[in-house]
């Protein structure tokens, strides 16, 4: 039997060069104007912020939600059940 070559796709189609990205950036700089990019750069930087802040907050409630259902369901400490 032959060899199997794996070839990885990427999701959304290949990522652009070098020309393909300088007109990508030109239609953005025409799109939103010059002046409103340092802007919009700054809150998309402020979601995204807060975006890892709520996911932190809740990684922290489901920890704390296990160690309350690990508790219910051993609710002696160790130390005394010796």
């Amino acid at each position: 039997m032959g060899m199997m070559i794996k070839v990885l796709i990427p999701l959304f189609g290949p990522i652009p060069g070098g020309t393909e990205l300088a007109i990508i950036l030109l239609l953005i700089v025409l799109l939103f104007g010059a002046s409103k990019i340092p802007k919009l750069a700054k809150s998309t930087g402020g979601a995204i912020g807060e975006f890892k802040k709520g996911r932190k907050k809740m990684e922290l409630e489901l920890e704390e939600m296990r160690n309350e259902t690990t508790q219910e369901i051993d609710p002696v400490p160790k130390q005394e059940q010796e």
